[in-house]
């Protein structure tokens, strides 16, 4: 058995210090708590280059006696407990002593304090556990800690840190919540020499909210106050409409401490359901109210982890203050029928217009006369839809050969041989109903030339011929192809069909310029993770800035993509990167193409015109190697003629 050794004082120090200490973020954290312990209503926390080589929290609370300065950074000394009982009531934020040591332990930490009844304040120097300084100084009422070169003494651990604006915003994340968590307290954060938060300190949450997270965010909550069993709920939870791709912005509070919770979490999205669609997320600030003996906040190194007495208790109290705060608040949208009363009455007041022209096409006697048939209706955002199945066309072709009727044509040899050659033709346009002495009619001759007659279409491997049947449910399309019948998912194919288009063009993405550039408020650790991976998200087509308090500015995305779908697909994004920090750059990339090809692909329900099926069906037989959808599922499955006569009992 190898032999027991005692370790130094300075190393067990160290290994200590690693439970508390593990990046600025953590620092500032312990430190803040410490400042809201000591009764401060205003404080200020500073940071340069990430909190790396300088943090600073500044103070008015009771401050710290002369004769506690040298005590307070001893291991497991703290004034908020004294004996075993007094775990079974914490009211405190702090309790366990570990901080300040384990803070000096690893770093250059000056104190600056006065207490109340002191006339005279101390300065208190200590590096790596050693005492440097201890002297008068001339200070208000309060405390002030700066914290020099962490990790300095440590060069292995100096390593894991992260760049400057990586470790910068943890450092932010932390006094977000801090802020939201205290919204009596006046929280200001400056970094590198720029205020970037500040919080009044009033006691209105709502402020508060507005100050971290911003108009948008803010406006989308609606205010929740319950309460039962002696259990306290309030705070804001997100309107229905305003519902995220993930859980990112939902914060809970205990007793004014942030903790991660599975029974609050699913209380809130229970009193959400058949309120929002499946896979979105209700965003809160909430901070529950308990009897400090009925929890326990000693079970985790960060505390973010508590353990209930009664689970069932808290998740009724967070249950019903959402759904209360839901129904109390119709947030159902409204149709206003004055309105539409007063336009069907302003449209009778208005003179009718004329009605319209009929054009009539007739061939001159050379060719045999045609059959008329209606052109095709391609809505506005058909071209923006054709454009993301094409998946062998060149980026220049011409778009008359997309809206020819030959292309309609091109799998019906005899509805093909009936069209008529491209000689010059007579246009006559004649008006309905009109008096024969107002009419006069008039011929147009329009010469078409031969080299424009049949535009070339994009080489495609040869199909077999189908004849498109028709949608079913407006999400299946049903083709009959020789002797089988072909049931597409619209949505499947159309979404396979924009992820392999995307991985085709990575190195030529075709982006738009947004008129508007989109802000989207993130979490913390969203931000942080958008930051990033710009480089990656620009790569995929999104050109995405820094816009300042946890929001980013979105100038550029994929032509596929439209407006109103951006903010839900950069939260989408963010969430994803946040959660997968250690997946490698070519999984990054086909989890983004495949959020971004989901978005951007025809949807079930909506309306598919005949032209629009035809040429889809195309599409999809002519690359045979699409058979599944990013995410797993067929596109389309095949029925077999004898397999269906055999059903009905045919054969």
């Amino acid at each position: 058995m190898p032999e027991i050794n005692i370790l130094d004082k300075h190393v067990a120090e160290l290994i200590a210090a690693g439970e508390v200490v593990e990046r600025p973020a953590s620092v500032i954290k312990e430190l803040l708590e410490n400042a809201i312990d000591a009764g401060a209503s205003s404080l200020t926390a500073e940071i340069r280059r990430g909190g790396i080589t300088y943090m600073r929290i500044t103070d008015n609370g009771c401050g710290i006696d002369r004769s506690n300065i040298k005590k307070a950074f001893i291991s497991h000394a703290t004034s908020k407990i004294s004996k075993k009982d007094d775990l079974d009531s914490i009211i405190t934020l702090g309790f366990r002593g570990e901080a300040l040591a384990s803070i000096a332990a690893v770093s250059r930490v000056e104190v600056m304090t006065r207490a109340e009844n002191e006339e005279i304040g101390t300065r208190y120097l200590i590096e790596g556990s050693q005492e440097v300084l201890l002297d008068d100084a001339g200070c208000p009422k309060g405390t002030t800690i700066i914290v020099r070169d962490i990790f300095y003494n440590t060069p292995a651990r100096m390593k894991f840190l992260k760049k400057d604006v990586t470790e910068g915003n943890a450092v932010a994340g932390v006094v977000d919540r801090i802020a939201l968590s205290h919204p009596e307290v006046a929280v200001r954060f400056i970094r590198d020499g720029k205020e970037v938060l500040s919080t009044s300190g009033d006691g209105n949450m709502r402020n508060t909210v507005f100050s971290v997270f911003g108009r948008e965010f803010a406006d989308s909550l609606i205010p929740v106050s319950y309460e039962t069993g002696g259990i306290k709920t309030d705070g804001f939870v997100s309107k229905p409409t305003n519902s995220r791709a993930n859980r990112t912005m939902q914060f809970f509070f205990l007793n004014g401490r942030l903790i991660k919770t599975r029974t609050g979490t699913a209380a809130l999205e229970q009193a959400y359901k058949n309120a929002i669609m499946v896979g979105r997320f209700p965003a809160c600030v909430l901070n529950i109210t308990v009897p400090p003996n009925t929890v326990d906040v000693n079970v985790h190194p960060a505390k973010t982890e508590v353990r209930f007495a009664d689970e069932k208790r808290i998740f009724d109290a967070v249950y019903y203050g959402a759904k209360y705060a839901l129904e109390e608040s119709d947030t159902r949208p409204r149709m206003s029928f004055e309105a539409k009363a007063q336009m069907k009455l302003d449209s009778q007041r208005m003179p009718q217009p004329p009605k319209a022209e009929q054009m009539k096409i007739s061939a001159i006697p050379q060719t045999a006369p045609r059959e008329e048939k209606p052109e095709p209706v391609i809505p506005q955002k058909s071209q923006n839809f054709w454009s993301t199945i094409k998946l062998n066309a060149p980026k220049n072709e011409d778009k008359s050969a997309e809206e020819s009727d030959e292309s309609l044509l091109l799998n019906n040899p005899a509805k093909k041989e009936e069209a008529p050659s491209f000689a010059p033709q007579k246009i006559e346009i004649a008006k309905e109903n009109a008096p024969e002495a107002q009419v006069k009619e008039k011929s147009y001759t329009v010469q078409i030339p031969a080299e424009q007659a049949e535009p070339s279409e994009p080489a495609a491997e040869e199909i077999e011929p189908f004849r498109v049947i028709g949608e079913a449910f407006k999400t299946y399309i049903l083709v009959e192809q020789g002797d089988k019948m072909l049931v597409i998912d619209k949505h499947a194919a159309h979404e396979r069909m924009i992820f392999e288009r995307l991985k085709k063009d990575v190195n030529d993405m075709e982006v738009q310029m947004l008129l508007s550039p989109v802000t989207v408020t993130l979490s913390a650790e969203e931000y942080n993770a958008v930051l990033e991976n710009r480089d990656l998200l620009l790569k995929a087509g999104y050109n995405i800035d820094d816009f300042g308090q946890g929001m980013v500015i979105v100038t550029e995305c994929p032509t596929f993509i439209e407006g109103g779908e951006l903010k839900d697909i950069i939260s989408e994004l963010a969430g994803y990167l946040a959660d997968n920090k250690r997946d490698m750059i070519p999984e990054k990339l086909d989890w983004i193409y495949h959020s971004t090809a989901c978005r951007a692909a025809i949807k079930a329900g909506d309306k598919t015109t005949e032209y629009e099926m035809e040429r889809f069906v195309k599409e999809l037989l002519s690359h045979p190697d699409i058979r599944y959808c990013p995410h797993g599922r067929p596109v389309l499955i095949e029925m077999k003629k004898r397999d269906i006569e055999r059903n009905f009992g045919r054969v």
